[in-house]
């Protein structure tokens, strides 16, 4: 044998290499086993998958071309005791049918430019716009809101699908989502593409209450659809993809962005050419869009609270259940559904009457208008004539600040002829003249009634005169005033009292003073009476001491954050998108001066947080709906809640605000025979006028002013509070009277109004309810005298309902003037500091200056 150097490395190199050669045999198995396995799996998936498919395709109701077209049930509205109120079925949702034949090929192209450009191409499925969307979503880190629907997708999801389909997990959307493509090969072998247009067209969604394209023509431009421009058909094609962001009367800057888009499509696509481009783009269309709907019917039209209802539930259903607006439409006007409202119908009886019965509480009626008119001419064009070009016209001829209010309907009527007589209008054979014109009673009104423990609304009135059509403007729910001092208890006081250290004995400074920009706060009367208690502040609603409280007790963002807190939607904070630049955090906050207003609803239930011991409660107009087969659909029973304000607080603003009643600004709200509680509000000029105020049972508001913002300067402005105390002595007439319980941690103390100390004998003095935190603990050391050893004792009073309280003792201790500090220890109360129970307490108020504040209370 060779065992030589030479040898035995061939051979070691053998075996290293054999057992290379055997490690690689085991490689590449276990690479082969891996790539079976990935393969037995994926076959697994598709079978998984393909099973499942079929089992959910199985599982597809059989729809026909029958079924995707507008039919149902009739939806039943109940009050709170089960008596039907109103009934909702496809003749009153807003849907008028048209023939394919019947619409403008201008607005049929928009829709497929804008919704599903392949549509002509495709069998029902767009596996191009899926890919498309799927691409979107990967690079947008999968986030996958890129649309990839057909027309005859949309079309079944709209009419089948909301009637048995909440999607609440990924399997219920994938489940829709099959059965939704299924159904649309299926539906493109029975229909013509021409007879899936039409249903589209006539079933879709298109804003303010309208289905389908002849009734958004109606809305938007009060002509038929088959008289509609170019540009025209682009703004109703640009609402579809969301009716309530492109709503063209309420969003026109959004609508107009999309309607560009439209037009930009259909240029591109070749449905229209660069010349009918230009002049669509060119159209001042908006100028000519109705601002208040045409009665499209002569049904009588639903109520205020049925309007507001209406409302409440189709956002519902698209927040809580996932629906898209057309889906909860179709639902809620063909679902059969049960809808249990909280109205209580005789309070809404007793506020209709009461608002009718405008003899009883306002002394004038004036007569407002909305107008448009549109020429359309044969040739194609149009003209158009607003109501602001007829303001315009009146004010320049007449030198008329409030051009659009007038003293008779025949004045009304009159000013439009001579305004029509000044245009030379010639008509020819083939045009067509468009005009609408409403006249409403002025000034106006608004009044909600809730239950504050349980946030059920029993009542709302969007206005006085007659209701001519439905989903028409309710003042009570749509339309946003300023509130005046009616903010001071909200942004000011709740929060200064709950936080803040102040007590309703804190003294504040009545005395000129001026907003940061120097313009000074005036009152409301002219007048200054130097340092005043909280409560004498609140009673007589004096804004020198809300302005001053908020800017240097309070702050600005703590009075804006318990403005949310009280439910308030409309506020601004320069981050809002078309706010930029305006805040509400300011000083003017105080007594009401904001961007945009508040609701009617929103302004009662802050006020009914209060009555409710200081916990806010959403308003609600029902609390259960069941769908056709009677399983609850929407269970509303328990509104969300929070508390804002601690019940001590609640009491003491509630204190403080029978005072308004029974003496201050509030005096004409006063009630027959139940206690109350309530805050007025007045704006700059008159121009808005609110009393807000609740009992131990019921919270109502009351709003005041003209749709135009006529000064009502000079006018008995305490018809709010007399409109109200009509309404509440009405629906407590069969009430017990009781009065507002006072929680245990609230005590009355009598305490020196010169040191702010528990008084001892000899102190001028007066008695106030405290929280149980801020109450003062120290005697008073007398006014040269020694004070009796049990002086505290002596003067721990029980907690009773005595409102002896915000009487004004004698003058003689009072400082002579603004600027002078209290006689007792020459110290002023901090203007940089909260006060608290140890400032001196204002005993020595000048007599009541007035009993209403029809100038800015």
């Amino acid at each position: 044998m060779n065992y030589g150097k030479q040898n035995l490395s061939k051979r070691k190199d053998q075996i290293s290499s054999k057992k290379r050669m055997k490690t690689k045999r085991v490689g590449v198995r276990f690479f082969k086993a891996l790539i079976i396995c990935i393969l037995l799996l994926a076959v697994i998936c598709v079978i998984g998958i393909a099973v499942m498919a079929k089992r959910i395709i199985d599982n597809t109701p059989n729809v026909t071309a029958d079924d995707i077209m507008p039919q149902g049930y009739t939806t039943t509205i109940v009050d709170q005791n089960g008596t039907e109120i109103e009934t909702l079925k496809n003749s009153d949702s807003n849907r008028v049918y048209r023939s394919y034949d019947e619409i403008p090929e201008y607005l049929a192209h928009a829709f497929v430019a804008i919704e599903d450009e392949r549509f002509y191409e495709h069998n029902g499925i767009d596996l191009q716009g899926i890919l498309r969307a799927g691409v979107v979503g990967i690079t947008n880190g999968f986030n996958f809101s890129e649309g990839a629907s057909t027309i005859t997708q949309q079309l079944i999801k709209n009419n089948v699908f909301p009637n048995f389909v909440s999607e609440k997990t990924l399997y219920d959307r994938v489940e829709r989502k099959l059965q939704e493509q299924y159904l649309a090969l299926q539906i493109e072998k029975e229909m013509s593409k021409k007879e899936i247009l039409e249903a589209y067209m006539n079933t879709i969604n298109l804003g303010q209450g309208c289905l389908g394209v002849q009734t958004a023509s109606t809305r938007y431009f009060n002509k038929d659809v088959s008289d509609l421009t170019l540009s025209e058909c682009a703004v109703i094609a640009a609402i579809t993809q969301n009716p309530t962001g492109y709503d063209p009367v309420t969003h026109p800057e959004a609508n107009e962005k999309r309607r560009k888009q439209v037009l930009d499509n259909m240029l591109e696509q070749g449905w229209i050419v660069q010349s009918e481009y230009d002049e669509a783009i060119a159209d001042p269309v908006y100028d000519r869009i109705l601002q208040t709907a045409a009665s499209t019917d002569d049904s009588e039209p639903y109520s205020y609270f049925v309007d507001a209802l209406i409302d409440d539930v189709i956002q519902d259903l698209i927040n809580e259940k996932g629906y898209t607006e057309t889906q909860a439409y179709n639902l809620l006007y063909s679902g059969g559904l049960t809808i249990k409202s909280t109205q209580d119908s005789t309070i809404q009886q007793i506020c209709d009457e009461e608002v009718a019965d405008v003899g009883q509480y306002l002394t004038i009626t004036e007569y407002g208008i909305e107008y448009a008119l549109t020429i359309h001419r044969a040739d194609g064009t149009s003209e158009n004539y607003s109501k602001e070009q007829l303001a315009d016209y009146i004010e320049e001829a007449h030198n008329d600040s409030n051009p659009t209010v007038f003293s008779s309907e025949e004045e009304a009527l009159a000013a439009v002829e001579e305004y029509k007589s000044t245009l030379n209008i010639d008509t020819e054979a083939g045009d067509q003249v468009d005009e609408n014109i409403e006249i409403t009673l002025q000034p106006q009104t608004s009044v909600v009634v809730m239950d504050q423990y349980t946030g059920q609304v029993k009542a709302i009135v969007g206005g006085r005169g007659e209701k001519k059509s439905s989903r028409s403007l309710n003042r009570a729910t749509d339309s946003t005033r300023q509130p005046g001092s009616a903010f001071k208890i909200l942004s000011t006081y709740a929060p200064g009292l709950n936080e803040c250290g102040m007590t309703l004995a804190t003294l504040i400074n009545d005395e000129p003073y001026n907003y940061a920009n120097g313009k000074p706060v005036r009152n409301w009367d002219g007048k200054y009476i130097g340092w005043t208690t909280t409560r004498y502040a609140i009673e007589h609603s004096m804004n020198v001491c809300a302005v001053r409280t908020l800017t240097e007790t309070v702050g600005l963002e703590k009075g804006y954050e318990y403005l949310l807190n009280f439910g308030f939607t409309t506020l601004v904070d320069g981050t809002q998108e078309g706010y930029s630049g305006y805040t509400d955090i300011a000083q003017s906050t105080a007594l009401g001066g904001i961007t945009r207003g508040v609701y009617n609803i929103e302004m009662t239930a802050a006020y009914a947080s209060i009555a409710n011991g200081g916990e806010y409660t959403e308003p609600i107009l029902y609390t259960e709906i069941l769908d056709h087969d009677g399983n609850v659909l929407l269970d509303n029973t328990t509104p969300d809640t929070h508390q804002i304000i601690k019940e001590s607080t609640a009491y003491l603003l509630t204190s403080a605000m029978e005072d308004v009643v029974t003496q201050g600004t509030g005096t004409p709200a006063r009630l027959d025979r139940m206690t109350a509680a309530g805050k007025t509000g007045t704006t700059d000029d008159s121009t808005d006028l609110w009393f807000v105020g609740y009992t131990p049972y019921y919270t109502a508001g009351v709003w005041g002013g003209y749709d135009d913002n006529k000064s009502m300067e000079g006018m008995n402005a305490s018809w709010r509070e007399t409109l109200w105390k009509n309404i509440m002595d009405r629906v407590h007439e069969d009430l017990e009277n009781k009065e507002f319980d006072i929680p245990s941690s609230v005590v009355r103390k009598t305490v020196c109004t010169q040191t702010g100390l528990l008084a001892v004998s000899g102190c001028p003095s007066i008695t106030e309810y405290f929280d149980e935190d801020t109450v003062p603990t120290q005697s008073c050391s007398g006014h040269g005298y020694t004070p009796p050893a049990d002086s505290d004792e002596d003067n721990d009073a029980e907690n009773t309902n005595d409102n002896s309280n915000s009487q004004q003792p004698s003058d003689s201790n009072q400082p002579s003037d603004s600027n002078q500090q209290p006689s007792d220890s020459n110290q002023q109360p901090s203007d940089n500091q909260p006060s608290d129970s140890n400032q001196p307490s204002d005993s020595n108020q000048p007599s009541n200056p007035s009993t209403s504040d029809q100038n800015g209370g």
